[in-house]
């Protein structure tokens, strides 16, 4: 059986985003029969440890990342694995890489998010933000496969599930969650939880997603026992947590970074504050807002002092006012997404290329 290299980097600096969204499409490929395998310059051992766990192979190749070496580790193991077709997700994929990646013969997935203008040479395009279909693809990959919109959001096999029950009122959801992705590059989520504390927010429940990929994440753990017993508040923080779909399930509202997040909480409709913490976060997190389901707030070129400061007072009233957030939470509900986004980015990755129209432009129909 030909293997599917999905071709990503995870560090305590860029995040590991782009690894976790790719684990959402492996999970769809195995789910429909074929295997995969990670290969990364840039690693952590939490996430190593997560795909041991999940069973999926993953390599390190010679790097840095997007350097010669890197494409000629990347090209030698679609070789020896027969590789059918690769994912590429990442901002340090130059336009040479990425050509002489396409050059080696296999389907090429490309993952982008900023509609830039520049050349991705690839089979397929996915880009999940609501505006996604009115950036340049069309001349950014010529011919592509696009998937483009919000019922592209990939989501993991137990986000997916959990998208599928019942929603409850936010009357019935009392968790405040803030979660700043695997590893917080910018160190929000201390300030942040001190700054929720210190302000008591009524009938709630304060919890942190940490991913175990951040340096802080025992320093956060100990530092949540301390604002409990200063503050009387109940918090607690979740390093690596393995039931994410059933916290957010059970969130009334959470404080979350720009990111990849966006679509699993969207699709488990929980209000929002999202953060933007990265140039390349603001588009989409942008777009988002204008659905109604989320509110945005711009961090860069804050300290985490003063920008823990605005997130928690904005979150703080957000928590306040109840009827706002059942309305944003109904805006969700509104939205086309279905949590089933993985599952599609697979069929087509391993479907029969789609004929090109007259006009030069393929895209897939949500099916």
């Amino acid at each position: 059986m030909a293997v599917i290299l999905i071709r990503a980097d995870a560090s305590p600096t860029i995040g590991t985003g782009h690894v976790m969204r790719c684990l959402a499409v492996a999970e769809a490929l195995r789910e429909q029969g074929h295997e995969t395998l990670f290969a990364a310059v840039e690693s952590t051992p939490a996430i190593d440890r997560r795909l041991s766990a999940d069973g999926f192979r993953h390599v390190a190749i010679a790097g840095p990342v997007g350097e010669a070496a890197d494409l000629a580790a990347t090209r030698s193991l679609l070789r020896r694995e027969h590789g059918s077709a690769v994912m590429i997700d990442g901002y340090r994929f130059g336009e040479a890489y990425r050509a002489g990646l396409q050059a080696a013969g296999a389907r090429v997935l490309a993952w982008d998010d900023l509609g830039d203008g520049t050349p991705l040479h690839a089979d397929l395009v996915v880009n999940a933000a609501p505006q996604a279909s009115t950036l340049p693809y069309d001349a950014m990959a010529p011919g592509a496969l696009l998937l483009l919109g919000p019922g592209y959001a990939p989501l993991r096999r137990e986000l997916r599930l959990a998208a599928r029950e019942r929603r409850r009122p936010v009357g019935e959801r009392r968790v405040l969650l803030v979660t700043f992705g695997g590893s917080d590059p910018l160190g929000l989520t201390g300030p942040v939880l001190e700054a929720l504390a210190a302000g008591r927010p009524d009938g709630c429940r304060l919890v942190a997603a940490v991913g175990g990929s951040n340096p802080r994440a025992a320093e956060l753990t100990e530092l949540a026992v301390r604002l409990g017993r200063q503050f009387g508040v109940d918090l607690s923080v979740e390093v690596d947590c393995p039931r994410m779909g059933a916290l957010m399930a059970d969130s009334g509202l959470a404080v979350s970074a720009g990111g990849g997040t966006m679509g699993e909480l969207a699709a488990l409709t929980v209000p929002t504050l999202l953060v933007v913490t990265a140039d390349n976060q603001a588009m989409a997190s942008g777009d988002a807002s204008a659905l109604g389901w989320c509110a945005v707030l711009d961090a860069r070129g804050n300290s985490p002092a003063d920008a823990a400061a605005i997130i928690a007072a904005q979150a703080l009233a957000l928590w306040a006012d109840a009827p706002r957030r059942q309305r944003m939470q109904d805006a969700a509900v509104a939205l086309p997404l279905d949590g089933d986004g993985a599952l599609r980015i697979a069929r087509a990755l391993t479907g029969p290329p789609p004929r090109v129209g007259s006009t030069g432009r393929r895209r897939t129909a949500l099916a």
